[in-house]
């Protein structure tokens, strides 16, 4: 006997709202006489989301979308109609365009651009043969979609909402506790391999943290309940960044000093354990204040040598850095609250970091505009060798098969089980336009007879693990009810289109296979040589602040891209991709305090350090073996002479970090 299903409460929950939404504009577009009403309620679907936040997001640029793909119908098609070859190669090139700035921009607006690439082939493609019906064609697609995005935004935001805060705050919360987990666990006296696996763990989790933030945030404008915290939310998501750095340049520097002087000197050690209150929530500024001034005279502590010496230096510069930080998130936590309990908010701190800029791959979006154009374009020369009365429908689906899965590595797997999927839905699809629709008179008996099928599906499309699947279903069912004319659909028509289709999703995966599937390794190469290439700019002339920002929160988005592409090779992957991720944030910290601290170093050669480092980097991304060792003795010499004659701790700092992160294995011992 099978099992039946068990859903949660929050499952259900959206199944319902999400029907009733897709009910009512069914509703609406078929009192206002729209020709594809069930446009809008495949529409009322696919923009719903248990966060009613991310729904009214998701509306707007669905919306956006429409209309800028619509805009490029009414262009093309009156201006190519007497060329369907030419036609269908403009709409290709459009698709294309459109994915290649939807995978430039890695928010929420990407959604605009890829609505507007296969919009325009859900509508061009049809008009193809039937150019006159154009613009009547774009009015309604504009109207069925929007009237089914009105509905889901009423819906979703008047029944029982569930807002974005108690996520949001949930995952901030848990950031800050896995950055004090790290520290923590940096302190602690514990077997080294235990210890080492715990703060890998600790990286680990801290990286994907801030990565699940900058996602949760960018629908932060949408939230009624978070819209008056934004400023301190924003600040908070930079800080939170910026303690990945200073945790691991403190680990980095602890393990040097274990190194050099046989452990953690014991002056160190009881420092730690006489001012660890700062890091608790209720910490008070006195006790931030003793505990940067304490760690401030860890620099003035007994050293055996210069270079125990430069690393105490190290240390007490981080970790004065850190507690500032830590105090500075502590502050915008309490400042976000205040913003939710209404109370304002002072302006004065929740300016963030600087811009964020993350990492983008241009080459590999342009890759995958290359295969969307490509598929699409096999599809429209297939519909036009057979003239295929359904063609249309295959074209269509290699436009929105190939921009659907682009931000995948590998889009192959996923593609597989939603054509699946659609497979599975055909008998149902069949079910409902060739046995149901015939007989349903009026709208009463429709909504009974579909709501089993919609009401079940919508519950497994809330379930992460199962969603996909149940998307493929959904969009077989609604996509053949909105494609179809239901008044007079028949065996041949029916089979025909989702043939069709099936075609279309076939050549868009197998163009994929051919074209743009890529594996993990690959991808994380790419983006290392990416780090490479930055770092070498930052070596080159003085940068400018803007400049070293926007490399640290690339470093920061590089960490979280890189830690799900290695996790499925192991523990020991996990650590070394993440270490060598880490090590090249740092280096890029210390040479952007180089920059900034240039002006009191040697003039010839601080600068002469620059070129060769600029040099390494550059060889580093043209794939050839990183040859620096005549640096260590440069670095030795400038920090020498930093010791001697009293330079800033920041520049002491940046070369001892410097130093270590070219040559972790170094003999502790300067060479002048």
């Amino acid at each position: 006997m099978i099992p039946l299903p068990r859903f949660s409460r929050q499952e259900l929950l959206f199944s319902l709202k999400s029907f009733v939404a897709a009910m009512l504009a069914l509703y609406l577009s078929s009192r206002f006489g729209l020709p594809r009403p069930f446009w809008a309620m495949m529409t009322a679907y696919i923009v719903a989301h248990p966060v009613a936040s991310h729904v009214r997001s998701k509306a707007l640029y669905r919306f956006l979308g429409t209309l800028l793909g619509c805009a490029a119908t009414v262009v093309l098609v009156p201006s190519l109609s007497g060329s369907p070859e030419l036609l269908s190669l403009a709409l290709a090139l459009w698709v294309g365009l459109c994915l290649y700035l939807s995978l430039l921009d890695r928010s929420a607006r990407s959604y605009v651009f890829m609505l507007a690439g296969y919009s325009a082939a859900l509508i061009g493609f049809p008009l193809v043969e039937a150019p006159a019906a154009m613009f009547d064609t774009a009015v309604a697609r504009v109207t069925e979609i929007g009237l089914g995005i009105l509905c889901a935004s009423v819906v979703h935001s008047i029944a029982l909402p569930a807002g974005l805060a108690p996520s949001l705050l949930g995952v901030m919360d848990r950031a800050l506790g896995d950055a004090r987990q790290w520290l923590t666990d940096l302190l602690r006296e514990a077997p080294a391999e235990a210890k080492n696996a715990r703060i890998a763990a600790d990286r680990q989790r801290l990286a994907l943290d801030i990565t699940q933030l900058r996602l949760l945030s960018t629908h932060v404008p949408f939230d009624t309940t978070l819209r008056w915290s934004g400023g301190a939310i924003g600040a908070l998501q930079d800080r939170i960044a910026a303690l990945t750095p200073e945790l691991s340049a403190v680990e980095d520097c602890l393990q040097a000093l274990c190194t050099a002087a046989g452990g953690v000197p014991d002056d160190i050690g009881s420092t730690f354990a006489q001012h660890s209150g700062w890091l608790a929530p209720s910490a008070t500024n006195a006790g931030v204040d003793e505990a940067r001034a304490a760690f401030r005279a860890i620099a003035d502590g007994p050293a055996a040598s210069p270079w125990v010496r430069a690393l105490r230096i190290d240390l007490a510069t981080r970790l004065e850095d850190l507690v500032a930080h830590w105090d500075a998130c502590t502050t915008l936590r309490n400042d976000i609250d205040a913003g939710i309990a209404g109370n304002p908010v002072p302006l004065q701190r929740t300016a963030a970091l600087g811009r964020r800029v993350l990492h983008l791959d241009r080459g590999l979006a342009l890759r995958s505009a290359i295969t969307a154009v490509l598929g699409t374009c096999l599809s429209c020369a297939l519909w036009i060798a057979t003239g295929w009365p359904s063609g249309s429908a295959m074209a269509m689906g290699a436009a929105v098969f190939c921009s659907f899965f682009a931000t995948m590595d590998d889009p192959v797997p996923a593609m597989h089980k939603f054509i699946t999927a659609l497979l599975w839905s055909l008998p149902v699809s069949a079910f409902y336009v060739l046995g149901v629709m015939p007989l349903a008179h009026d709208f009463g008996m429709l909504v009974l007879c579909i709501a089993p099928v919609f009401l079940v599906v919508g519950c497994y499309m809330a379930r992460p693990a199962s969603s996909l699947s149940a998307l493929g279903m959904f969009f077989g069912v609604a996509g053949t009810l909105a494609l179809q004319d239901t008044a007079t659909a028949d065996w041949v028509s029916f089979i025909s289109s989702n043939l069709a289709l099936f075609v279309g999703s076939v050549i868009a995966a197998r163009v994929t296979a051919l074209m743009r599937s890529v594996g993990r390794d690959w991808t994380a190469k790419r983006i290392r040589r990416a780090t490479w290439h930055d770092l070498a700019d930052l070596a080159a002339p003085p940068q400018e602040a803007s400049a070293r920002d926007a490399f640290a929160s690339r470093m920061l988005d590089r960490i979280a891209l890189l830690a799900p592409r290695v996790a499925p090779d192991g523990p020991e992957a996990v650590q070394i991709a993440a270490h060598r991720a880490l090590r090249e944030l740092r280096m890029g910290a210390d040479i952007a305090a180089l920059q900034r601290h240039r002006g009191r170093l040697p003039g010839e050669p601080v600068s002469r350090l620059f070129r060769e480092l600029a040099l390494v980097f550059r060889a580093q991304v043209a794939g050839a073996p990183p040859r620096h060792a005549s640096l260590l003795p440069h670095i030795d010499r400038l920090l020498l002479d930093a010791l001697m004659t009293g330079a800033e701790r920041p520049a002491v700092a940046a070369l001892a970090g410097l130093r270590r992160n070219l040559f972790p294995t170094a003999p502790a011992a300067l060479q002048p």
